[in-house]
């Protein structure tokens, strides 16, 4: 093989949604590239692991491997858990040259999909100046990826609607009713949730429980295999090759 192996990582969970959400999205990266070579490998609950495939990688002859967290923002698993799994795997195969690229988020297309999905849940452009926005993410303690909703939830908010509020599946407060109830009783009329998280799983469910529970009006799905993460997908693949320095058009 001369070509590097895009080794897409996703967190795992026992919810079997979430395992078939990702493998979605990595055919999706699959179609949108022909030709590229695009491993799924799990941290926890699901198989296969990252060092099995590395391995599998390495005794098939791969020569280089672009390691991609599928996460959306760094916090401890793009910081310390996949490093240190990727460290283990160098030290284990040195014939096999592995480069971890950058988390998704932030980025145009991640914002670009929570509009494709709020749309297919019933926002329209003429609905935004009377609706409020709970931005539901899964939650951190981690300063960086805390200040990256925070950042995410203020340009949301010039893009039309009347408000936004940033909340938390777990780690923080708000949580997802919290938000919804706060933002009716600011007097918004309408409120729509948007869950910034990849794939269903236990926090999804949250999510989805705490926007019933406080009435709110549009639940969108999650981020799923929309085209637009396939392309960022394909992007931070794209960015993790090019030496340091160097431009992409290089």
């Amino acid at each position: 093989m001369t070509h590097p192996t895009l080794l897409v990582i996703a967190h795992g969970s026992r919810d079997p949604r979430h395992a078939a959400t990702v493998h979605a999205l990595t055919e999706r990266v699959r179609a949108e590239r022909p030709g590229l070579r695009v491993e799924t490998a799990f941290l926890e609950f699901n198989a296969p692991s990252v060092p099995r495939v590395l391995e599998r990688l390495a005794a098939q002859g791969a020569g280089e491997v672009v390691a991609l967290p599928l996460l959306l923002t760094r916090a401890f698993h793009a910081k310390a858990d996949i490093p240190s799994v990727l460290r283990e795997s160098r030290a284990r195969l040195p014939g096999l040259r592995i480069r971890q690229a950058d988390v998704l988020g932030p980025s145009p297309l991640l914002n670009t999909t929570l509009g494709r999905r709020l749309r297919e849940a019933g926002v329209r452009p003429g609905d935004l100046p009377r609706t409020g926005l709970v931005l539901a993410s899964a939650g951190s303690t981690d300063p960086e990826a805390i200040a990256v909703i925070a950042e995410i939830a203020r340009e949301l908010r010039h893009t039309g609607w009347c408000a936004v509020r940033p909340a938390f599946a777990s780690a923080l407060l708000p949580r997802t009713e919290d938000a919804v109830r706060a933002l009716r009783a600011e007097g918004v009329d309408r409120v729509a949730v948007a869950p910034y998280v990849i794939a269903p799983g236990r926090l999804p469910d949250r999510i989805a429980a705490g926007a019933e529970a406080a009435g709110a009006d549009v639940l969108a799905d999650v981020l799923g295999p929309a085209p637009e993460l396939a392309r960022l997908l394909l992007n931070r693949f794209d960015e993790a090759r090019v030496p340091v320095g160097a431009s992409l058009s290089a």
